[in-house]
């Protein structure tokens, strides 16, 4: 069921017209964030606010709130905000709820983590009880707090506070104001030297420098001893955060901590076996298979090595156990054989596995040998300790091991999208007719249902409708499209990507007349016969012999008769008197991009026509020629309504011939929306990836720059589709530009390169210039 402002309008109809309206604004722009299922939690969380009879202020500051809560955490999140602002109700004001609410995007962006946010909320439901008093100058003063404490520290500065000033509460106000000679002692005595939220966005650039791929990092509350960084669900739990560490300062040991489970992702395929061995000798083998993705690691970047060497190489004061001495030294020798034990069995050790290593790096077994043997030697002298003893080894970079037990494999390719959780997900079945005859309740629920019954039979005759018979579908069903697909977007601003911000769906192309199409061939008989030259010019013609070679196959009779006349002349004779025998042959894949906007359907200056009308004679004409060379080509449309509903059309596909059916589609072809670049750019790029072709290029012609109804800022767009065409260039897909836009020169260069674009001043040369650029791309 989808929700509406009207729903909550009974909750506002005492409130003010100005918050009525702050409050309808905040729930229209909420379903950029949240699925359905949030929305029904976000309403019923206002409606039930509002019944607390606490002020309108309460309910506004939720709806303004929490979308930003959700982007940061997830909309699971909002039950539990509701449910901490519910046990306060009966404590405190709703102004102070209200504080709550605006303290709890800068808590989610800063503790960054669901289960860390769900912690300040206890701590918050924790001082109500203990110190109502400091609550309010606590929560206006959060943004300082966080920025300087982590969750565990700022917990114990509040515990601190409220048990110091129990009964004295103008100092208790003070001391949670920050204005007291204590609280600005305990909060320095609790900062920690390196916060990980902010040091993520670098750890982010530092791991996708190295593997060219992004991780999953999520910072973990380390308030208690012995805690190790994990990775569990992919996803890699840091201690929010670190302090220096023998002159390492706390960055540089976050990136040893990611870049050692880095390692792990990458290089583990397969589960160590874990079958009848004891949590001692599972010890052993993590040992050993930390150094296995090490060296890997190492071996494709060997700065890695001197980092993890570096805290391998601190000095610690005496370990409570001889044994794990012996183990931190011996960490040192598997990632550096020059290193000395100080044991002839643990060097002797050392040295076959690094004599093995470079045969066996990706093969894990080879960590259960010789964690095994590293065990046997240990074991062989009961110099095992317990696995308390075993676990306080001091190498503060490696995690505690329980991914390479557990080892869950994962397709980088997908980008997470099958990750999202299941009550984002919307689910697409094909069922029969039966099926959707007698099962389906609502055939004509919105797009935002969760699942979504499809028939690919078009059935149920409609006789009702005049002379034709109808079928039910086209009566009363939709247009077709397909299943999403959704695209990263880049944010300049913070630069980093939006993960699968635009979603792109292909719709049906209308048909129209193919005979209109002809006639445009007929209309332009003189471009038309140029493009037949062109065609004969960039034609494969077989095998052909190049002259003039130094090391050809076979003697050039002409060439060498020269060489000797100049010899006998006394010159210096050329040295080219071979030639070669080559096939020509063309090796080459086009996608003709063409932007449907509501633009295109202006008469520009200079013509008569309407640019889709020459949009379309240009599109024939190029379709004309390339055809006739023999190139497979695509010619496909686009145009977007928000990041949501991005059009894409086929007119013709890379299998299909120029035919009939593919001019109708070009003649039905229509303008109207807006022009979201990056999206169709990365859309078309992943269908020409699939092409067999060496050398692969996107035509787009387009008439102004990327804009769309959701995004104010206009250089967002502009760097986005930048952003993908660089994308693309690393895949080996070139991108030209053909722009209608007179005033293009002042963003094209910017997006598009130096020589990547052509500006057509007199848009009714469009038709003719087409071909010919096509020709100078690819000859």
């Amino acid at each position: 069921m989808t929700v509406s402002f009207d729903d909550l309008r009974e909750s506002f109809a005492k409130a003010p017209a100005d918050l009525v309206a702050a409050a309808e604004a905040s729930f229209h722009d909420a379903p950029r964030v949240m699925s359905p299922a949030g929305m029904r939690d976000y309403a019923e969380g206002a409606r039930g606010l509002s019944n607390l009879g606490r002020g309108f202020d309460l309910v506004l500051s939720f709806l303004e709130n929490i979308p930003l809560v959700v982007k940061e955490c997830g909309e699971d999140i909002i039950r539990d905000c509701l449910n901490a602002a519910m046990k306060l109700s009966s404590m405190t004001s709703g102004e102070v709820i209200a504080l709550l609410f605006s303290s709890l995007p800068t808590a989610a962006r800063r503790l960054g983590d669901p289960e860390l946010l769900r912690g300040y909320l206890a701590l918050i439901h924790q001082i109500s009880a203990k110190a109502a008093r400091g609550l309010r100058p606590m929560l206006t003063h959060i943004d300082e707090l966080l920025s300087k404490l982590t969750l565990s520290g700022l917990r114990r500065w509040a515990n601190f506070g409220a048990e110091a000033y129990r009964r004295d509460l103008p100092n208790l106000t003070k001391y949670f104001a920050l204005e007291s000679a204590d609280s600005k002692k305990i909060l320095q005595r609790e900062r920690r030297g390196t916060l990980f939220i902010d040091s993520q966005r670098k750890l982010n650039f530092y791991l996708r420098a190295l593997w060219g791929r992004d991780f999953f990092l999520r910072p973990t509350a380390a308030d208690y001893e012995g805690f190790k960084p994990y990775i569990d669900q992919l996803i890699m739990h840091l201690p929010d955060a670190v302090d220096p560490i023998g002159g390492m300062d706390g960055l540089e040991l976050y990136r040893a901590q990611v870049a050692h489970q880095a390692a792990h992702l990458e290089y583990t395929s397969a589960a160590v076996s874990a079958e009848q061995l004891t949590p001692a000798q599972m010890f052993f083998i993590g040992v050993v298979e930390d150094a296995r993705v090490e060296y890997c690691a190492a071996r494709d970047f060997p700065g890695l090595a001197k980092l993890w060497g570096t805290l391998l190489a601190l000095e610690h004061p005496p370990a409570e156990h001889p044994t794990v001495e012996a183990l931190e030294r011996m960490a040192h020798l598997l990632l550096d054989p020059t290193i000395d034990t100080g044991r002839a069995d643990l060097n002797d050790l050392g040295a076959r596995f690094h004599a093995e290593i470079g045969a066996r790096a990706l093969d894990n077994q080879l960590s259960w040998d010789f964690g095994m043997e590293l065990y046997h030697i240990f074991a062989s002298t009961r110099d095992v300790p317990s696995l308390r003893v075993l676990n306080s080894i001091r190498i503060p970079y490696r995690d505690d091991n329980r991914f390479i037990w557990a080892f869950e494999e994962f397709d980088w390719s997908k980008e997470g999208a099958e990750y999202i959780p299941a009550s984002q997900r919307q689910v697409r079945k094909y069922v029969s007719v039966l099926e959707m005859a007698h099962e389906v309740d609502a055939e004509l629920a919105g797009d935002d249902a969760q699942e979504i019954w499809i028939c690919e039979d078009n059935f149920m005759p409609y006789e009702d409708a005049g002379e034709a018979t109808i079928s039910f579908n086209d009566m009363w069903g939709k247009e077709p499209i397909s299943a999403p697909y959704h695209y990263q977007e880049w944010d300049y601003q913070v630069q980093l990507y939006r993960p699968d911000w635009a979603t792109v769906y292909e719709r049906r192309a209308t048909m129209g007349d193919p005979e209109a199409v002809d006639a445009i061939l007929t209309e332009h008989k003189p471009i038309a016969h140029r493009i037949r030259q062109i065609i004969d010019l960039l034609t494969p013609a077989g095998v052909q012999r190049v002259r003039g070679m130094e090391d050809g196959d076979e003697i050039d009779i002409n060439a060498a008769v020269d060489a000797m006349i100049a010899i006998r002349m006394g010159e210096q004779p050329n040295p080219r008197i071979t030639m070669r025998n080559v096939i020509k042959s063309r090796d080459l894949a086009v996608t003709v991009l063409l932007d449907l906007s509501e633009s295109t359907n202006d008469t520009m200056d200079g013509s008569e026509k309407t640019v889709l009308e020459l949009t379309r004679e240009a599109a024939t004409l190029v379709a004309t020629a390339i055809d006739g060379i023999g190139d497979p080509f695509a010619v496909q449309g686009f145009a977007s309504d928000g990041r949501h509903d991005v059009h894409y059309y086929r007119f013709k596909d890379f299998s299909q011939r120029f035919d009939d059916e593919a001019k109708a589609r070009l003649q039905g072809m229509k303008g109207g929306l807006s022009t979201r670049m990056g999206a169709a750019l990365r859309h078309a790029a992943a269908d020409l990836m699939t092409q067999p072709e060496r050398r692969k290029l996107v035509i787009l012609v387009t008439d102004g720059a990327p804009a769309d109804i959701d995004e104010r800022d206009p250089q967002h767009l502009r760097h986005d589709t930048k952003k993908a065409v660089e994308e693309l260039w690393s895949k080996g897909v070139m991108t030209y530009c053909l722009t209608l836009d007179p005033q293009a020169d002042t963003y094209v260069k910017r997006i598009f390169g130096e020589n990547n674009f052509t500006v057509v001043d007199h848009v009714d040369r469009l038709p003719e210039k087409l071909p010919t650029l096509f020709a100078s791309l690819t000859s």
